[in-house]
């Protein structure tokens, strides 16, 4: 399955427009420190201080620039969600691809572990482990990716249950390949557009649970985050404080959750020639 990522994304208006809301929201993290000469946790100026040319969103209730939070809370949406979009699929190839490989108890004793691990809420056992364990970016990720993973894998399972049928992967099994040699030089490449798929849902899906979580208090404490402004502002509803800490960040992430989301259907577009004839006939 050979695709053209680029190709498919600029023939489609909403590819192109949630490739340029990506670009915006990684600009905004990369180039923070060149953006802002403030650090999140430092003071910088009197509190409450409304929108001006020092401080462009203001400041908190603790004297802290709200513009250089919002900058670098898109550092923390994009390292949760890369992070548990890597991982994650990484484990949904693992262990999609042996189950559809090895088959027998192994293929029924693993899916069954799927379908169990889908219906399990993801942020309900995020709470808890929380309740135990100090919660951070890292324990975060690792979580996210082991309740996110199931899904991804299922996808990679049924498709590689066809690919193995190909001629070059029942040639590679006949001289002796192992699972892993078959998974990583037969099977993977020719994946390569599912996975991109599933890669940009699952890091869609971290960045908005994330931010969830850190807006039920769930998250390191020190970590800034577009969720944990949120929560802050919505103590001081009654000012008129909410307008330039509340809004910018909401906007922030719906316009990251809004870019992936856009990208991933033009590309499932590609993937789906029936979801593109649809699309076609509903705008002709």
């Amino acid at each position: 399955m050979h695709i053209n990522y680029w190709q498919e994304i600029k023939q489609d208006s909403l590819g192109r427009g949630g490739v340029a809301l990506i670009v915006l929201v990684v600009a905004m993290g990369v180039l923070a420190p060149l953006l802002t000469s403030y650090q999140p946790s430092c003071y910088a100026g009197p509190v409450f201080s409304p929108p001006s040319l020092r401080h462009w969103l203001g400041t908190n209730d603790v004297g802290q620039d709200i513009w250089t939070h919002l900058l670098y809370g898109a550092r923390t949406s994009l390292a949760v969600g890369c992070g548990v979009g890597l991982l994650s699929i990484i484990l949904s190839i693992v262990a999609g691809g042996t189950a559809a490989l090895c088959g027998g108890l192994y293929d029924r004793i693993l899916m069954r572990l799927v379908d169990a691990l889908i219906i399990i809420p993801p942020v309900i056992v995020v709470i808890l482990a929380a309740a135990y364990l100090r919660p951070n970016t890292m324990l975060l990720v690792i979580l996210l990716s082991a309740l996110l993973w199931p899904g991804g894998a299922r996808v990679v399972r049924a498709q590689t249950l066809s690919l193995k049928e190909k001629m070059s992967v029942s040639a590679a099994r006949t001289f002796g390949a192992s699972w892993s040699h078959l998974l990583l030089r037969h099977i993977v490449p020719d994946l390569g557009p599912v996975l991109v798929a599933v890669i940009i849902q699952d890091i869609r899906r971290a960045v908005f649970m994330e931010a969830g979580l850190s807006f039920l208090g769930v998250s390191d404490p020190s970590m800034v985050s577009w969720g944990k402004m949120m929560q802050q502002a919505l103590k001081f509803i009654y000012l008129d404080v909410w307008k330039w800490w509340l809004l910018p960040a909401g906007l922030s992430l719906a316009v990251t959750v809004t870019g992936f989301t856009f990208t991933g259907f033009a590309l499932e577009k590609s993937l789906n020639p029936r979801l593109r004839r649809e699309v076609k006939h509903a705008g002709s």
